[in-house]
């Protein structure tokens, strides 16, 4: 097992969290089969590294980050914020008010060890003491939804061939009480 802190970033730790993104998200745009979709990866790491600077601008208030660190290494990152355009329009904004859960990335040579499971953890706890019963998540990559079902059951909404053939989105809506065994 690894001697793991989870904690909050620091404008120290920016770099190291960039790059996490961006061997995180390629490896999961490879894992996927589409690897080939440069922008959309690109864009994908831009939309993470601008989450992570609205924490650290406004200390946890827009964005709310939480990091895992083993030694020097980042091995997992979680956030939180305010639903997403996608989500609001895929509900027909019947989740607004809620908050999102995002940015759930452990190291592909890390993955299923159970750093994901500690990050949720700790991102209930504070969701919880910041009032909150639920949060939704969504998730279009195939590998991630097979854990996201495993943990929290069969998906709300369920946009059959959203993003083309074959290649759906899942969105689901988590009381907290109901999931802090996951």
């Amino acid at each position: 097992m690894l001697d793991m802190e989870i904690r909050r970033p620091t404008a120290d730790d920016v770099l190291k969290v960039s790059a996490f993104f961006r061997t995180v998200v390629t490896d999961t745009f490879l894992k996927e089969g589409i690897g080939d979709l440069v922008e959309d990866r690109e864009e994908e790491i831009r939309t993470k590294e601008q989450y992570l600077g609205l924490d650290l601008e406004s200390n946890g208030e827009e964005r709310y980050f939480l990091i895992a660190v083993d030694g020097d290494d980042i091995v997992g990152t979680i956030e939180f914020g305010p639903v997403s355009e996608l989500i609001l329009r895929c509900t027909d904004g019947s989740y607004v008010g809620l908050m999102e859960v995002g940015t759930v990335f452990v190291h592909p040579d890390l993955q299923g060890q159970g750093i994901g499971s500690r990050l949720l953890k700790a991102i209930y706890s504070v969701l919880h003491t910041r009032g909150f019963e639920e949060f939704c998540l969504d998730s279009g990559y195939r590998g991630s939804q097979a854990v996201w079902r495993h943990k929290f059951g069969e998906p709300e909404y369920w946009l059959k061939d959203y993003w083309g053939a074959g290649a759906d989105h899942l969105i689901w809506r988590v009381k907290i009480q109901d999931c802090t065994s996951n």
